[in-house]
């Protein structure tokens, strides 16, 4: 053991393995990559190499021994892709963080780039492979690997103050000049996780001097935001956001921010950027999703769940409960779109499931979420008699195993008119939610929402619509507009209720019974459509319903104007 001392404790070092003693797995389909692979390693010394061609094969080695260096290729002749098979191996514990991770590939999109950095492998090699540069890339691997060990091993064992300690030594090594941004890099996190923030700062500021890498100017933003200069972080962050290198990081760090702050609509639209950048992400996909649902914003609900489903087939998240929620999101959807747009939502919703009854004929656990589902889509064919008396025969009045599930009963609950129970749910539910967690505390924030709308909104956007439009046929304009108000704060995004709500705004400044609660919703209405893009048919209804508004007398505010 080598030993390190931090405030008079000693840190144990275990040696490093000489390169006779390391282990090599390499994970390809194309038996000329192991060939070039092999060969390199075995010109290096290290004979103990040894093969898998597909993801079953890989993780039958992976169980039975521990592997020093792992070179895996994204396109493995499997069920699963590389990038599924690196997240599960780093899952069950067969990669750990002293494990040198090389991944191989052909796909060089900057989706998968962006996702595979967020593994964060010790290196990323495009396919196909030239022998002299795997050569010499290996070689400079396995040095770097050795010079930096007990560095890295601090670093990995949260023993930042050693780690700082041990970097500062090895910067004054000339004959390790060329792993000094490495080595800098590692004190800058090592600061940054210690929260000395203002100290972080100054470092980086003094990197950026004389060095140009991404990670150094992100290193600045994170600082400055933590030392809550949101000004000058705003300013760099947006100099950041041109540059491809450090776009994907800065959007996370942004994103973060706003969130911790509760800032959930500007969170949102920025986790939204992220996840276009790296759609294979399940966490921030989930992340998306639970924001989508405290914003209204029922169609990134469906975008986020389907993103889910899709890049979770064949990995250890993949489960039928990502399929379920895709289902429930497109019954969310379909609540609040038009007629039209609705029965095709549904005529997909149904072929799903059917296709989870095929998949899952015996599954009891799934049977009553099914009922549950079953249940909102009788609803939605305007046949509530018949899911009512499902949801009364059928599906019990108590908190499910999972978040998901219990929500799903409350609405549905909620969507036949059995009121009295949804919120019973709803409040069960409430008082057995833990939020510590970022999640947990949208969670916690959406089932707020949930609890305030649900007690004083009785009906669905689309019954509210449909209710509105029968008063407005016999011209009671005002209740239609407090219809309206309450479908458009549960679908706050859809444009059609909004320009049928200013219809009805138009008509009640005609009658000149425009009282003082009722012009901020004029205003909103403008602001909401000047930034839409509309049909040509919208747009000429809502210049004929501005028209006739300000010819009331009634002035946009400045921001429409």
């Amino acid at each position: 053991m080598v030993f390190y001392i931090r405030d008079d404790n000693l840190i144990k070092i275990p040696q490093q393995k000489p390169y006779a003693d390391m282990s090599v797995l390499i994970i390809d389909g194309q038996a000329l990559v192991h060939t070039v692979i092999r060969d390199a390693f075995l010109d290096a010394g290290i004979h103990n190499v040894k093969s898998a061609y597909d993801a079953y094969a890989a993780s039958r080695l992976c169980d039975v021994n521990d592997f020093d260096i792992v070179l895996i290729a994204f396109d493995v002749k499997s069920d699963k892709d590389g990038f599924n098979l690196l997240e599960e191996m780093k899952f069950k514990g067969q990669i750990s963080k002293t494990t040198c991770v090389i991944f191989l590939s052909a796909d060089t999109t900057q989706g998968l780039v962006n996702c595979v950095v967020e593994m964060e492998p010790t290196d990323f090699w495009v396919k196909p492979l030239d022998k002299s540069k795997v050569e010499k890339r290996i070689k400079q691997i396995l040095l770097i690997e050795k010079k930096l060990y007990a560095l890295r091993y601090c670093f990995d064992q949260e023993e930042y103050p050693t780690a700082i300690y041990y970097a500062e030594r090895q910067l004054k090594d000339q004959a390790l000049a060329h792993y000094h941004p490495h080595i800098n890099r590692i004190i800058g996190r090592s600061l940054f996780n210690l929260q000395e923030y203002q100290g972080a700062y100054d470092f980086y500021s003094k990197l950026a001097l004389s060095y140009k890498y991404a990670w150094v100017q992100v290193g600045l933003v994170a600082t400055l935001l933590k030392l809550q200069q949101v000004d000058q972080a705003n300013e760099l962050a947006a100099t950041l956001l041109e540059r491809e290198d450090t776009k994907f990081a800065t959007y996370d760090l942004l994103a973060e921010y706003h969130i911790t702050r509760e800032d959930y609509q500007v969170g949102y639209e920025i986790i939204q950027e992220a996840t276009k950048l790296a759609p294979r992400s399940i966490e921030r996909n989930k992340k998306s999703w639970n924001l989508a649902r405290l914003n209204h914003d029922k169609l990134g609900q469906y975008i986020a769940t389907k993103n889910m489903a899709k890049y979770a087939k064949n990995s250890i998240h993949d489960c039928p409960s990502l399929s379920m929620n895709v289902i429930r999101s497109s019954l969310d959807l379909a609540s609040s779109v038009t007629e039209g747009e609705a029965a095709k939502i549904l005529a997909i919703t149904e072929s799903k499931i059917a296709r989870m009854l095929h998949e899952y004929p015996s599954s009891k656990e799934l049977t009553e979420q099914l009922h549950v589902i079953q249940a909102r889509l009788l609803n939605l064919r305007d046949k509530k008699q018949d899911a009512e008396e499902l949801m009364q025969s059928q599906v019990k009045v108590r908190v499910a195993k999972t978040f998901e599930d219990s929500l799903d009963k409350i609405k549905a609950f909620h969507e036949v008119g059995m009121w009295e129970q949804s919120m019973l749910l709803l409040d069960q539910l409430k008082d057995n939610f833990e939020h510590d967690s970022f999640t947990g505390k949208v969670l916690a924030e959406y089932l707020e929402q949930e609890s305030k709308e649900r007690r004083h909104i009785r009906y669905s956007p689309k019954e509210l619509g449909e209710m509105a439009s029968v008063h407005y046929k016999h011209r009671r304009y005002k209740p239609a507009h407090n219809l309206l108000v309450q479908a458009r704060e549960l679908s706050p995004n859809n444009i059609n209720l909004t320009i049928s709500h200013l219809k009805i705004l138009a008509y009640l400044a005609e009658q000149d019974t425009l009282e003082e609660e009722v012009k901020p919703h004029i205003t909103e209405c403008f602001e909401k459509l000047a930034v839409e893009t509309l049909t040509e048919k919208q747009q000429t209804n809502v210049d004929e319903y501005i028209e006739r508004i300000t010819k009331t007398g009634f002035k946009p505010t400045q921001e429409y104007a």
